[in-house]
């Protein structure tokens, strides 16, 4: 994306996660906050129960590393004519404001194609550019987790309610890669023909493109899946598909989706070699049918051992298995580390290296660079200079308070 500029005016996590992608393939993303109160998730003291540091804060760090922060009060004339100035200079236009705030402060699709036609205007929203709840506002937790049935699906019928989200802008960084995804297809065809586009990507699309197989089922059936209780076989017709809990509370998960040619070797890690030679469950069409039974001695093989255990011993196993981890673990596991998953980038209180994910797609095995989330209205001056505003005009607009 190198010599591609891209500006944002945008806030939250939705839609700047997009701006933070294209800046980690190398485009110049220049964010447009208010020159006072910058992008309102700056304030945000709290995520998740847990107390932030606004000079460390994983809400702004993980959707805004690489990026250029300009300071610019969008809802003045003065201000609305420096964005367009920049409109001007870019390929694309990125935003996540409601139609109605982009019609009172001027940078709906008409204004910003009046100053470059052929600019790529990109829209992010709660719940689509279209229909009667256009301008109905939303978040992560309201139009991906609630809303749009995958909270329901992640709840267990059994508790009699439903289970908070428990990762605060989870549907906002997917959707924030389906964005950047879009944006990349609108550049190549502008490339290849010359035409411009309008990008829309909702928290809602986001949520059923995710669920896309179970939602496709459920239409097709009327009946929904649901997440099980932990220690829960319930209904199987497969025993290496599913979580067990191990002596010490741990969980393993196994995933050998289709059993064929993995069952004798399944059945030895798992300590019941007995089974292997066992007409019950040594064949995939016997196991089906005995599937529950062959899931109990399973949980119960499991269940009387510890989970590093279970963790080294199978390693070996040619099925398909995984440890339940948490967050924190993935910080450390050595395959994530392998694969470049983390990258350190400098703190924006001059403190140690701040942690933060890359994004996820990796280029010729070669780690994506990135820089740290900018102060707000750090790069005003200098991006207004480089589209050619005089140093005179720039101390006019501060004086008047139209940008920082």
């Amino acid at each position: 994306m190198e010599g591609v500029r891209v500006l944002e005016v945008a806030q939250f996590t939705f839609v700047p996660a997009a701006g933070a992608i294209l800046a980690d393939w190398g485009a110049d993303v220049i964010k447009v906050e208010h020159p006072v109160r910058g992008d309102t998730q700056r304030g945000f003291i709290n995520m998740g129960g847990f107390q932030m540091d606004p000079n460390r804060h994983p809400l702004i760090e993980h959707p805004n590393r690489g990026k250029r922060s300009v300071g610019i009060d969008v809802s003045t004339p003065e201000g609305q004519e420096v964005l367009y100035e920049i409109a001007k200079t870019a390929d694309v236009f990125l935003t996540n404001y409601m139609p109605q705030a982009r019609q009172k402060n001027k940078f709906d699709i008409e204004h910003i194609r009046a100053v470059n036609p052929d600019i790529i205007y990109a829209r992010g929203s709660a719940y689509g550019d279209k229909g009667p709840e256009r301008t109905v506002g939303g978040f992560d937790g309201t139009a991906f987790w609630t809303r749009s049935g995958v909270g329901h699906a992640l709840t267990p019928e059994e508790i009699g309610g439903a289970l908070s989200q428990g990762i605060p802008a989870f549907g906002d960084s997917i959707g924030g890669m389906n964005i950047a995804g879009g944006i990349a297809g609108a550049l190549f065809h502008r490339e290849r023909t010359g035409e411009t586009a309008e990008i829309d990507v909702s928290l809602l699309s986001t949520a059923w493109w995710a669920a896309g197989a179970s939602v496709t089922q459920g239409m097709e059936s009327g009946e929904t899946m649901r997440s099980l209780m932990p220690d829960s076989v319930g209904p199987t017709v497969n025993p290496f598909l599913g979580n067990y809990l191990t002596s010490d509370g741990g969980t393993i998960n196994l995933c050998i989706v289709s059993p064929t040619g993995y069952i004798r070797d399944a059945f030895e890690h798992l300590g019941l070699p007995e089974l292997a030679d066992d007409p019950r469950f040594s064949e995939v069409m016997p196991l089906i049918e005995n599937a529950g039974a062959a899931a109990e001695m399973i949980a119960d093989s499991i269940r009387s051992k510890p989970f590093d255990y279970w963790r080294q011993h199978l390693k070996t196993m040619k099925g398909q298995w995984a440890p339940f981890q948490s967050l924190v673990d993935l910080g450390t596991d050595e395959q994530a580390i392998a694969n470049d998953m983390i990258v350190e980038v400098e703190a924006g209180d001059g403190g140690k290296p701040f942690k933060v994910v890359r994004g996820p797609v990796q280029f010729n095995h070669e780690p994506l660079e990135t820089t740290r989330a900018p102060q707000a209205s750090e790069h005003t001056e200098i991006v207004l200079m480089e589209i050619g505003l005089d140093w005179d005009r720039i101390e006019t607009l501060k004086d008047c308070g139209a940008i920082a």
